[in-house]
């Protein structure tokens, strides 16, 4: 027996008998398991496939800012009234405090509120874009998220763009009362000046889109697209059956039980999204340019 064979059969006789009490560094966050499929993954690998499960298709959550990355030209974002936050015009509590909350949340996400609106480029077109965020506080409509789309959609109008508004939200936000509730209204009636202008407003559906933003603007779209397997709903599964006295299908909420029956036009993976809305606004683009 040669000394490095020798060598190496201590090494492994001690691996077998210590492996369990061995303490490997391994980074907390290095690697990720897919919450569908249990496929593990290093997560530079989930990043890079714009958090798409690479085996299922799995489409983990993630940020407004991520998104814009995913959907906009690099660099071309320009972010408007990113400074707009909301107050305590009711003065609400429940378990916390609601302007404790708002600044919690915003120290949590960086984010001074659920949606971040602006203008970019899709491969050179010009957009006006809405991106909520489920991060802070559910992705819920309170008065600043309709204020600020209501002014992306003006300034949008103003300028001729096609909006593109990408929902992810609970619903309306109880602690602002009413004038969360006021805001679905607020949001349709400049969208309805917007479409008066013959200018295209596309929607994207992500996991969960519920409550009072499904019951507005995120039904209102031109053209209504979906990430595959998102949660859509208005109210919860509970509540529908109590009503009608019916059991439903297990897969009622989703996109895809949506889109076949009509209710969506389109069910696109995030990998392929950017492409896909490139294409639909150079269609709109030719069809207008004919009618004009």
């Amino acid at each position: 027996m040669s000394l490095s064979e020798w060598l190496n059969g201590k090494r492994n006789t001690y691996l077998k008998k210590n492996i369990n009490t061995i303490n490997l560094q391994v980074p907390e966050g290095l690697w990720v398991k897919c919450d569908k499929c249990g496929f593990l993954m290093h997560y530079k690998v989930l990043h890079k496939n714009l958090k798409v499960c690479p085996e299922c298709e799995h489409h983990f959550p993630t940020s407004s800012q991520d998104r814009i990355q995913q959907i906009l030209d690099k660099n071309s974002w320009i972010p408007i009234n990113a400074n707009l936050a909301s107050t305590d015009p009711l003065g609400f509590s429940d378990r916390k405090l609601y302007g404790k909350r708002l600044q919690d949340m915003k120290a949590k996400t960086g984010l001074y509120d659920a949606v971040q609106t602006g203008l970019g480029t899709i491969n050179n077109i010009n957009v006006a874009l809405g991106i909520m965020d489920f991060r802070f506080m559910g992705g819920s409509m309170g008065s600043v998220v309709g204020e600020k789309l209501t002014r992306l959609i003006e300034k949008a109008t103003k300028n001729k763009l096609p909006v593109i508004i990408l929902c992810a939200s609970g619903g309306a936000r109880m602690q602002e009362g009413m004038l969360s509730l006021m805001q679905m209204a607020k949001i349709s009636s400049a969208l309805h000046k917007h479409q008066k202008e013959r200018l295209l407003y596309l929607t994207i559906l992500t996991s969960p889109t519920t409550g009072g933003v499904t019951a507005s603007f995120a039904m209102l779209g031109d053209i209504i697209i979906a990430e595959p397997n998102a949660l859509i709903a208005f109210a919860g599964r509970r509540v529908i059956e109590q009503t009608i006295r019916e059991d439903l299908p297990d897969n009622f909420q989703t996109s895809e039980y949506l889109f076949n029956h009509g209710f969506i036009d389109l069910i696109i993976s995030r990998v392929n999204l950017k492409n896909q809305l490139h294409q639909i606004l150079r269609f709109y683009q030719k069809s207008k340019k004919l009618k004009d």
